[in-house]
């Protein structure tokens, strides 16, 4: 790490801006860590090592971030293999309706949902890693550093080196404008010579009678066009013939695409993704009007919508007069926020007496509902009124991600839908549709809190057809809910008001 002077005060303000402990954690983290852990960090996974709540880990790493402590890094990712296709600074720059994946021979859609990856690198300021020199890296280091997405799960130490020599024959480091050769002794099997640094692929199809007879293959790698397609050999042996017409050094190896290389990239953990991170309260705080540009249009394959409302809001004005209606209002507001932001959700907006926000999953937007419920029964407690009563909404589904009037928000059917059915909800009932309540962590929760749905059709107005929606009763007069178990690094808590 850098000089004490310099990193210090960097670090009280992370401990006055977010969660103490959390901050401690990231200081000792980047204290010890080897070079390798504080390249793409992958904060899932740090909360799961240290213990602490995900939602306070990614908060105070974007906090982080924001003063210059780590670089954020959205990487568009092949969810087949992995591999990191595109890195970017921001999301502004991620442009592709379609990733390309050579070493796969594979093409995949780019959503928000799994196919866009948000890491943190220490910044060189901080701690310099070798990371920030990827020339200088070895080839393995290559691979694992800044090839691969931080969702693979690789083995440490001495099992990552023995796993990498199993799965590839051979490789060579070549400088710019340098040729090379490799000798090797094809097996029968499929083998795929990969340059990691450029996404190059030449396929081998090595099959028939084994020969004796030396074959050649001649791999030009360059700046604009990945080579790609396949050759037919016999198992033998061969000699690649490599030139590099880059201006960067290129790390061409010899993969055989069988057993080892499935053990290698079979094993996956969590991510942060793109789209949980749009649905922080925290992050769209802190980068929420310089998320997309204007014109940008990213799909999102699942995202989950809360609407809420108030009853009979403007009554309660006319009721108890302009300045205690707008104070009860406004603690109504708060106490949505803190149980939206606590189940890892965001508030897009606000209209009038209503809140939009989203959340990652379903089971989180069910969860903060009745959480919700609970929030205005203490609020109807404290202040003595039986006025601050909530008609909530749920719906789950595609959408894009759109910049509008300045803010990130969200467009499509999906969001029109949850609108809709949060205006058939009546006074301390949730509304949710069919993919909300059939969602299995949202089964595993009302079955926690034995509450069964009642299902329902119905007709929304503006939308085409009849749908099943499912009302859930109101427990909470009888007891407090409870959460269901979640995974390591998430609190597990009483769903009790924040």
């Amino acid at each position: 790490m850098q000089p004490e002077a310099e990193t210090h005060p960097m670090f009280k303000i992370l401990r006055e801006s977010t969660n103490a402990e959390v901050a401690d954690a990231i200081e000792a983290w980047v204290r010890d860590a080897p070079d390798h852990k504080l390249c793409r960090i992958n904060v899932l996974d740090f909360a799961s090592k240290v213990g602490l709540n995900e939602e306070k880990v990614i908060a105070a790493f974007l906090q982080a971030a924001r003063i210059g402590l780590f670089e954020l890094s959205w990487n568009v990712l092949c969810p087949a293999c992995g591999s990191v296709l595109d890195p970017n600074a921001t999301l502004k720059t991620v442009r592709r309706e379609r990733c390309e994946c050579e070493l796969c021979a594979a093409g995949h859609k780019v959503t928000l949902d799994e196919v866009i990856e948000v890491t943190f690198t220490v910044a060189p300021r901080v701690r310099k890693i070798a990371a920030h020199s990827p020339e200088t890296l070895s080839i393995w280091e290559y691979y694992r550093q800044i090839l691969w997405g931080s969702g693979l799960d690789l083995p440490e130490g001495d099992a990552f080196e023995r796993a990498m020599e199993e799965a590839i024959l051979d490789s060579v480091e070549l400088p710019p404008g340098e040729k090379a050769i490799l000798s090797l002794s094809l097996p029968a099997a499929k083998v795929v010579v990969f340059e990691p640094v450029t996404h190059a692929a030449q396929f081998l199809d090595v099959r028939g009678e084994p020969t004796r007879e030396r074959q050649s293959v001649s791999v030009v790698i360059n700046n604009v066009h990945a080579p790609n397609g396949s050759t037919q050999l016999h198992p033998g042996p061969v000699r690649l013939l490599f030139e590099n017409r880059t201006n960067k050094r290129v790390l061409p190896a010899a993969w055989i695409t069988g057993s080892a290389v499935h053990r290698l990239l079979s094993r996956r953990k969590p991510f942060l993704t793109a789209k949980r991170l749009l649905s922080n309260q925290t992050f769209r705080e802190v980068y929420g009007a310089e998320t997309l540009d204007m014109d940008q249009r990213l799909n999102i394959t699942s995202l989950t919508f809360l609407f809420t409302d108030l009853k009979d809001s403007v009554a309660l004005y006319e009721r108890v007069g302009d300045l205690a209606a707008h104070d009860l209002v406004r603690s109504h507001f708060h106490a949505l926020a803190r149980v939206v932001a606590s189940e890892g959700g965001a508030i897009v907006r606000t209209i009038g007496d209503a809140v939009m926000a989203t959340f990652p999953t379903p089971d989180r937007a069910v969860a903060a509902a009745l959480r919700m419920r609970e929030a205005m029964d203490k609020l109807n407690q404290e202040h003595e009124t039986d006025d601050l009563v909530l008609k909530i909404g749920i719906h789950e589904g595609p959408c894009l991600a759109v910049m509008e009037n300045g803010r990130q928000d969200y467009f499509g059917r999906t969001v029109n839908v949850a609108a809709r059915v949060q205006d058939l909800a009546v006074p301390r009932r949730i509304i949710a549709t069919e993919s909300v309540v059939e969602n299995l962590q949202t089964s595993k929760l009302l079955e926690a809190n034995n509450l069964r749905p009642v299902v329902k059709r119905a007709t929304l107005k503006g939308i085409t057809g009849e749908i099943m929606i499912y009302e859930i009763p109101d427990g909470s007069a009888e007891r407090g809910y409870r959460s269901v178990a979640r995974p390591v690094g998430r609190s597990h808590r009483t769903l009790t008001d924040p």
